[in-house]
């Protein structure tokens, strides 16, 4: 049986005469159906979510699609979307949080860890049969993520500057209380017991909050990729998603058969091979408009 994938794209907004963000995600989505594009903490981003599938052709022509639509909708209102981690000439006073409780409060909150995130990824869910392995497989998968970041890497420039990493959203991105490797948890109850204590602590509002590199879906039976950049070509987010799902299922093969190796504990080398995946990169990493 084929394991599901699906995928959740951020796209950066901007003015089409001046390259500069453009905080209007809520005009752009007044013609857009609300169970596939929505918006993220800053009204700058976009964010469109793929249909469950099955096969890598099916997934490409979805991805494709919603970027069109997307594309129509920004074309519109004189507006185009970025996909890439960064945009070259963000400032940060373009920015305007998206309204609400939950987004609000992360604003007062962050201060400028929010006011900065100016950054767009691409994220993967693929099916896992119960939450207890997918938190298992966290931990198994976890040495192979850096690939990824090189392979997705687009975010050279971080306002107005060349920053001399491929990933610069990686390093804004690792402000968070929560992001960066998630470390080993021997089941769901001992990792939402994790999520409880840095709930009530204070350091984040909600289980939405954890930024790890990869985690368990809070709403699906899904183990959630987050550690790449938004990806400028659309056969790239297919490449990620295909190369993600084989490393679950293989993990997963592993787990099965009680061979998997005994985790030593010793995550700080994954967060080092985090930084080197970030300041170069596999492939080219340019910078696009959707058409």
């Amino acid at each position: 049986m084929t394991v599901r994938i699906g995928v959740e794209e951020e796209f950066h907004i901007v003015e089409v005469e001046t390259g500069l963000l453009a905080p209007r995600a809520d005009t752009m989505l007044e013609t857009l159906p609300a169970d596939t594009f929505t918006t993220e903490l800053q009204q700058a981003t976009v964010e469109t979510n793929s249909g469950v599938h099955e096969s890598l052709a099916d997934l490409y022509d979805d991805v494709t699609g919603a970027r069109r639509r997307l594309d129509t909708a920004a074309s519109a209102h004189g507006l185009a979307v970025v996909a890439a981690g960064t945009v070259p000439l963000a400032r940060t006073q373009d920015t305007r949080p998206t309204a609400g409780r939950r987004y609000r409060h992360m604003v007062d909150e962050y201060r400028m860890v929010a006011d900065e995130q100016l950054i767009c990824g691409t994220h993967v869910h693929v099916d896992v049969p119960d939450r207890d392995l997918a938190v298992r497989l966290m931990c198994e998968v976890s040495p192979w993520l850096h690939v990824l970041l090189a392979l997705s890497a687009s975010s050279p420039f971080w306002l107005g500057a060349d920053t001399g990493y491929a990933s610069w959203r990686t390093m804004v991105w690792q402000r968070w209380p929560t992001a960066g490797p998630p470390g080993c948890f021997a089941d769901a109850a001992e990792y939402d017991a994790a999520v409880r204590c840095l709930i009530d602590s204070g350091v984040i509002s909600d289980a939405g909050m954890i930024y790890h590199d990869i985690r368990p879906s809070a709403h699906q039976r899904t183990l959630e990729l987050r550690i790449c950049d938004a990806c400028p070509r659309p056969e790239t987010v297919v490449l990620v998603a295909g190369l993600y799902r084989a490393l679950v299922t293989e993990a997963r093969e592993r787990l099965e058969a009680a061979d998997a190796p005994v985790c030593d504990g010793r995550h700080e080398w994954l967060r080092a091979a985090r930084q080197e995946a970030a300041r170069s990169q596999i492939g080219a990493g340019e910078q696009v408009l959707l058409f």
